[in-house]
């Protein structure tokens, strides 16, 4: 499991043009994408490391500063790009896996009391955001 994390000053998505989730002020962006071999062991993984990073101003934590996360599930994180120019997408998992894992990162994420905005699995989605720093990091559990 992977996920891409972006320090933002605000983050919305949209899906068919009407907002589904959206964190304002200071939080996390976080894009998270599934492979096959993921489990619930690496969701866990995945929650525990966007909530206690230590990556907003001030090297404070998400937990730390009572900031928002807005997760969207990215299967792209996953794309080969090494031959051809076409990505190929088969580390990605399918959504039957996919889905279930990316729903326990929120839920663990909501457990430890953080206020988490989401996407909508699978659909075409437009991410809005104010990246501050710019401030992005590539976590992996």
């Amino acid at each position: 499991m992977r996920a891409v994390l972006q320090r933002v000053d605000g983050a919305s998505v949209e899906v068919d043009g009407e907002v589904v989730g959206a964190i304002a002020g200071e939080g996390l962006l976080a894009l998270v994408g599934v492979t096959h071999e993921d489990g619930p062991e690496q969701a866990a993984t995945i929650a525990r490391k966007i909530a206690e990073l230590r990556i907003l101003d001030g090297e404070r934590s998400v937990a730390d500063a009572g900031a928002e996360v807005l997760v969207v599930s990215q299967f792209t994180l996953y794309g080969e790009t090494r031959k051809g120019r076409r990505p190929s997408w088969s580390a990605a998992a399918p959504g039957p896996v996919a889905e279930p894992l990316v729903d326990a990162v929120v839920t663990d994420l909501r457990g430890r009391g953080i206020t988490v905005a989401t996407g909508v699995f699978g659909a075409q989605m437009r991410v809005g955001l104010l990246n501050d720093g710019p401030f992005t990091v590539l976590v992996e559990a």
